[in-house]
């Protein structure tokens, strides 16, 4: 990507590497089990552009709201292949998604499964449903990203899971497919897949005992990626993530497995590039405020995220920043004590890993307007 391009354009921006974006799919499909489905999650980033060259590389999608099941069907991607998560679908949203014939609702309370079957017997159809367990895997990630213990608003605990079961098999207009899980985000440690592939085996066990059959198993995604050192690793560690599943997993006869990944896809082909406007000199710190602001990127202000931040414009000597941004709040700050090269106003700032969670979360605070976007392949 050039840099005179970069430099010339209006920041704050966000610069995807579509080429990089292709490896990561093409690690995706090459490591992913044999007949599994996987399901990218659209809360991460759902770019029009982005989504088609994920539909190109044939996922399915994982979607949160009633909208993000629109987006994907007219990414192009199959209605098979969509699958239906979140603790608050609305009623509306329910009956959008029955009536385009999504593949599975991913059911989080008796409340919704309730819902969902009342609403699937107005229209006279069948609503295909999996059953989210809290497993209890701790994931030992950010409290605010964990989601597969007992304390998590999302899922069913698995102590009530026999008695949802039972009510899932009795209505008439639900379909109990199978089971979904998802422990949580930025795990960097593998050992949480090994238990939970060992709480899904003693699941399936106590289930065949009872004679019920599943076809649906949904593991989550939740793989890391590392905000630190992007440039030395802009790839997850698919094939160990999915050998895991691979090895530890027992799937029975006729039974698909399904996984919902989303920021180890798309994370590191993004960076928000912005421009620095002042350099302020307080008592004890040195601020670099750059024109973008937690409106752009809300990870950092929103759960103390950290992303690595370099300056594309300078190399001489190094210094100690605040880099900071232009909202009227504190918390408007994407990294203290940065180390960065001596930076004047004007120098171009580039936060990296910014592909998921970043355009997807950013908002029009103070009035300010959504970032541009700009792709590899109209710059190179």
């Amino acid at each position: 990507m050039r840099r005179e391009v970069i430099e010339g354009a209006k920041t704050p921006l966000y610069l995807y590497d579509t080429a990089l974006l292709r490896r990561s799919l093409d690690a995706v499909t090459a490591s992913q089990p044999a007949g599994s489905v996987v399901h990218y999650a659209l809360k991460a980033n759902s770019n029009r552009r982005i989504l088609q060259i994920i539909v190109h590389a044939g996922m399915g999608a994982d979607c949160v709201s009633g909208n993000e099941i629109r987006l994907a069907l007219e990414a192009g991607i199959s209605a098979d292949k969509v699958v239906y998560s979140g603790v608050g679908k609305t009623d509306e949203e329910i009956a959008y998604a029955l009536s385009q014939s999504i593949a599975c609702f991913n059911v989080e309370s008796v409340e919704e499964l309730q819902v969902i079957d009342e609403i699937a017997c107005e229209q006279g159809v069948v609503a295909p449903v999996a059953l989210r367990v809290n497993p209890h895997v701790d994931a030992h990630t950010h409290h605010y990203i964990t989601t597969g213990l007992s304390e998590n608003k999302f899922g069913i605990d698995i102590s009530m899971l026999d008695e949802v079961v039972e009510q899932a098999v009795a209505l008439r207009n639900v379909r109990l497919r199978g089971l979904h899980f998802h422990i949580g985000s930025q795990i960097v440690n593998l050992e949480p897949y090994r238990l939970l592939c060992a709480r899904v085996n003693e699941l399936q066990s106590r289930y065949a005992e009872r004679g019920l059959s599943m076809d649906y198993i949904n593991v989550g995604g939740g793989l890391g990626v590392d905000y630190d050192t992007p440039e030395e690793n802009p790839i997850p560690d698919f094939a160990g993530f999915f050998g895991v599943f691979k090895s530890q997993l027992q799937l029975r006869e006729g039974q698909t497995l399904h996984f919902e990944l989303g920021r180890s896809i798309v994370c590191q082909c993004g960076l928000l590039v912005t421009r620095v406007l002042y350099i302020k000199k307080g008592l004890d710190r040195t601020f670099a405020i750059v024109d973008a602001g937690m409106t752009d990127l809300l990870r950092p202000a929103l759960y103390g995220a950290r992303h690595k931040i370099d300056n594309i414009s300078s190399s001489e000597g190094r210094c100690w920043y605040d880099v900071v941004g232009p909202v009227c709040e504190s918390s408007d700050c994407f990294g203290r004590d940065v180390e960065l090269p001596q930076t004047r106003r004007g120098d171009i700032l580039v936060i990296r890993s910014a592909g998921a969670y970043g355009e997807s979360m950013a908002m029009q605070y103070n009035s300010r307007k959504l970032p541009g976007v700009v792709f590899s392949d109209d710059i190179e």
